[in-house]
């Protein structure tokens, strides 16, 4: 029985999640050929070709989707093991209130790794919209709070994603007709950037359907009632990113802040801000990208 070796997995990984060799060397750190040649070693010891290069875009091949899912089970295990071994024992409780906008696909997964990383925090999760954090933060409710940046100039940045507007993937953009969008209930600054962005370029809208959550948003888009503007990474399966004329003002990034890391316990707050922003930087989260704001 052959060991895998982590290090042609990590590159194969990198691979897989950015689509290809050129964009998982500069993941890596290493050259195009370098990449390759660990693809090629990695092909050899499983006996099985990992990769379709014959297709247009870079593509798994069945024994290749098999081998990511245990990769990434095995290098997640790895990563977590060193860090077990270097991270300071602390123990508190740390309630804490994170906005839905924040790696909405991987939160889960990252705050189950850092509790078994850190047995001695106890992490009291509060996941909401931002005005709503805000306001519970703001009563004394949570410790700290990372959520999206509203309108007032507060609060640290420590990630940043594009905005876009999508819709389902059978959705075809008419600016010729009204836009139906899908809204979140005020106050929200999704909701007042569409307003001012279609209202710019003199677009007509009508309001399709008002929620009050994002996974409420999805859903509906999904669903082909219409349109909307969030961060790029809730865009998902079933779903395109449109293609809006070129004359509409181009959109800004959406902020994620942090609130209370100047006040909470420090032996608390940094292990966390410091995981969760790691945990992004790895190339299963190539959708955002961070600031490089954490200290």
């Amino acid at each position: 029985m052959r060991d895998l070796d982590l290090d042609l997995l990590r590159a194969f990984v990198a691979v897989a999640d950015a689509g290809s060799f050129t964009a998982a060397a500069d993941v890596v750190s290493r050259s195009q050929s370098a990449v390759s040649q660990k693809i090629r070693r990695l092909e050899d010891l499983i006996g099985y070709p990992l990769f379709d290069r014959n297709s247009r875009s870079l593509a798994l091949t069945g024994p290749g989707g098999q081998l990511l899912i245990g990769a990434r089970r095995l290098l997640d295990l790895n990563d977590d093991v060193i860090r077990s071994l270097q991270a300071p024992r602390t123990t508190g409780r740390l309630r804490v209130g994170i906005c839905e906008d924040f790696v909405p696909l991987q939160l889960s997964r990252l705050l189950a790794r850092f509790l078994r990383l850190h047995p001695g925090i106890q992490l009291d999760v509060n996941t909401s919209l931002t005005h709503g954090l805000l306001r519970e933060f703001e009563a004394g409710n949570l410790d700290l709070v990372i959520a999206t940046r509203e309108f007032k100039e507060r609060g640290r940045v420590i990630w940043r994603e594009p905005m876009v507007w999508f819709a389902a993937s059978d959705f075809r953009l008419d600016p010729d007709q009204p836009l139906p969008l899908v809204l979140l209930q005020p106050p929200c600054s999704y909701r007042e950037l569409m307003f001012t962005t279609l209202d710019a370029v003199r677009q007509a809208w009508v309001t399709a359907c008002t929620v009050s959550s994002l996974t409420g948003v999805q859903a509906a888009v999904a669903g082909g009632l219409g349109i909307t503007l969030l961060g790029r990474s809730f865009v998902q399966e079933g779903m395109q990113i449109l293609d809006v004329p070129k004359h509409w003002p181009p959109l800004p990034m959406t902020e994620i802040i942090v609130l209370g890391d100047d006040t909470a316990e420090k032996s608390l707050v940094q292990p966390l801000l410091e995981f969760l922003v790691e945990g992004m930087r790895m190339p299963s989260a190539v959708t955002f990208s961070p600031t490089h704001a954490v200290s």
